[in-house]
């Protein structure tokens, strides 16, 4: 796959999608969450893949949100595939909570406005040392109603929240891991091997067990749309069971089928 403003790697069980617009600290424009869409579902679909990471190219920035300077009287401009920015944006915060694998945000620098909402919806956070944290909406005349206020509360609390939303302040890496913002903070030399490290811990786990939880962790605060992705985390294992085939081959065959023998 070729991309122009993203970079999509896939080695030893991972895939490693990088925001390449280092540049602009890795702001995003529709191409770039269009683009962010394609890698995370594609990494979805490969079965070789057990874990995602997602970073940001260069050292200053892991992510930090839309690019202001494309941004006009009702919205972004390049406007790609019928894809604005506000929903191309949900949908990448969509896929990475729904995609049944572990997401790592590889925090580098700074995770400012819509870049900490992407690590905030992500599994897990590792942050370098050097990371900064901060949400800039009302900075800018923008919000996210969404995933970036919701899934920050129950990171950090509600009075933390909305003090982070209101006042726009940054936060250092250190701060972040005491209010619960992110898992853990290395080192920026140590980076890359403890993402590494962490990777490899979570490719040694049950990827079924792990799928589930993560569903599993999301169906009470999601309503029905988070109890349909645990339901059909389910159906797909019921699926591959000599029960279901069963179904499946009698209907294809025009008999009733045999489903006592799987009461016992």
């Amino acid at each position: 796959m070729k991309f122009e403003e993203i970079m999509y790697d896939k080695q030893n069980g991972a895939a490693r999608i990088t925001i390449n617009r280092p540049e602009k600290y890795n702001a995003c424009t529709p191409v770039t969450l269009l683009e962010l869409n394609q890698a995370f579902t594609d990494a979805w679909v490969d079965t070789s893949i057990g874990v995602i990471v997602l970073t940001g190219a260069g050292d200053k920035a892991f992510c930090t949100g839309g690019d202001q300077s494309i941004r006009g009287k009702g919205g972004y401009a390049g406007t790609v595939a019928a894809l604005p920015l506000e929903v191309g944006w949900q949908t990448v915060s969509h896929l990475i909570r729904v995609i049944p694998k572990p997401v790592i945000a590889r925090v580098n620098g700074y995770a400012i406005g819509g870049g900490n909402v992407f690590q905030v919806v992500c599994d897990l956070s590792i942050a370098s040392e050097t990371a900064i944290f901060g949400q800039a909406g009302p900075n800018v005349g923008s919000f996210d109603p969404g995933y970036g206020t919701g899934d920050l509360v129950r990171c950090v609390g509600m009075k933390r929240a909305k003090e982070i939303w209101y006042l726009c302040r940054h936060y250092t890496a250190k701060e972040a891991l005491e209010m619960g913002l992110v898992n853990a903070v290395v080192p920026h030399a140590s980076l890359d091997a403890e993402v590494d490290t962490w990777c490899r811990e979570l490719l040694g786990k049950s990827p079924t067990a792990l799928k589930m939880l993560k569903y599993a962790f999301h169906a009470e605060i999601d309503g029905t749309p988070g109890i349909t992705n645990l339901g059909v985390g389910g159906l797909s294992m019921f699926y591959g069971t000599d029960e279901s085939i069963e179904g499946k081959n009698a209907f294809m065959e025009k008999r009733k089928p045999g489903f006592d023998k799987f009461r016992k």
